[in-house]
């Protein structure tokens, strides 16, 4: 059954570009691109733009943005899964039809939504975090109890130390289902016990953690706060940098030498603000972090952009409530990006991180298709999230 999406407005995101034309799907992929196409089923879509199924490089499905420590300690375990089942489907209805999970979502997740028992993007999952002792992702607080959950049947512990440990626990991540290895070379703002300002994993450490992806064919995510941090994840051979709330010029520069991504999650400590003033309440070194890094984060992601790094665009959703991602693009717009970069580094120069522009992307003859109808100005973020009007993926169309 060939379907046309007729009389809209196509965004090449390879040349950042827009121009009058249909879309023909069939089979689930994207068959012309153009003017005039026939098909057997035409869909009006006079007056929207068509734009790639969007991307969120950092998500978190099973976090739903709760931060109120006390309040989440007192839901039972199997909680989480039922929320997602919402994150996900809040994630697909402002067309983010591709994302990348950060952490704590399981490979049950993933199949459930490749078989159709729930409905969502296509997920590539990290699984867990690898810290270090007392990094940012160990949640033993120093009352001695450990604040995170227990891991899943078949989920390794993400806490590790020394590079002979490291090199078999990454192996049993990937053998867990991981499609990419997410590690911590700094703390963060929600770990209590590390500081964002600190690298963490030694360089040996990470070296064999990138040794062991690269093996497996994947590669590794890094959450890097620090500049310290950042440039021995850079050194070691990290495809991606998320956050980088601490970029000096030095770290910038190996970046751009290394040709590595910056994931910037400008919304992130954003939204620790915004939880701390709905009175959620997070231990006082979480609440002081969070103002700490917020000036600092959106200096180092102008000073990125003014660079030429690229950069792939990634909330840190979890943290701050699904649904609401697409904030992201107007913060990234506000720090330099300009409109057309900010769709490109939501659609193509985020497949090109996570290794899928062959398939996704961009709207080309023999993609998947997945597409997003936009009333209004696509290149307008304020208010983005209301304005999709249709969200295509594999050629099925979502909402």
């Amino acid at each position: 059954m060939r379907t046309v999406l007729a009389g809209g407005q196509v965004f090449d995101s390879i040349g950042g570009t827009f121009a009058a034309g249909d879309i023909a799907i069939d089979g689930g992929r994207i068959v012309g691109v153009g003017a005039g196409l026939d098909g057997d089923t035409s869909v009006d879509c006079v007056g929207l733009t068509l734009v790639p199924g969007l991307f969120d490089c950092h998500v978190h499905m099973t976090f739903s943005g709760d931060l109120d420590w006390l309040r989440s300690f007192q839901r039972g375990f199997g909680y989480q899964f039922f929320e997602a089942t919402r994150n996900l489907r809040r994630t697909i209805d402002i067309g983010i039809t591709t994302a990348r999970d950060a952490g704590f979502t399981d490979i049950g997740v993933k199949q459930a939504i490749e078989d159709g028992v729930v409905e969502g993007p296509r997920l590539r999952i990290a699984v867990t975090i690898l810290s270090q002792t007392g990094g940012h992702g160990d949640g033993m607080m120093p009352c001695g109890v450990d604040v995170n959950a227990p891991p899943y049947p078949g989920m390794p512990s993400g806490v590790v130390d020394g590079p002979d440990s490291v090199r078999a626990r990454t192996r049993e991540i990937l053998r867990a289902g991981a499609d990419q290895i997410k590690i911590a070379s700094s703390g963060g703002v929600l770990s209590p016990t590390s500081d964002p300002r600190l690298a963490q994993f030694l360089s040996d450490e990470i070296e064999e953690i990138v040794a062991v992806a690269r093996a497996a064919d994947t590669y590794v995510m890094a959450h890097a706060q620090s500049s310290a941090g950042i440039k021995n994840a850079v050194r070691a051979g990290v495809r991606s940098v998320e956050h980088g709330v601490y970029l000096d010029d030095e770290a910038i520069e190996l970046m751009l030498a290394g040709d590595v991504w910056l994931v910037p999650t400008l919304m992130a400590p954003r939204g620790v603000l915004d939880a701390i003033e709905r009175g959620e309440q997070m231990p006082d070194r979480v609440v002081q972090k969070a103002h700490e890094v917020a000036a600092v984060h959106a200096d180092s992601f102008r000073r990125a952009v003014s660079a030429g790094v690229r950069i792939a665009m990634g909330t840190d959703t979890g943290v701050t409530p699904h649904g609401e991602n697409l904030r992201e693009l107007s913060l990234m717009a506000d720090g330099g990006l300009s409109p057309a970069a900010v769709l490109q580094a939501t659609t193509l120069e985020a497949a090109r991180l996570m290794r899928l522009e062959n398939e996704l992307g961009s709207l080309e003859v023999g993609k998947r298709a997945d597409v997003v109808a936009i009333a209004g100005d696509a290149l307008s973020f304020g208010d983005l999230h209301e304005r999709i009007r249709q969200v295509w993926k594999d050629g099925a169309r979502l909402r």
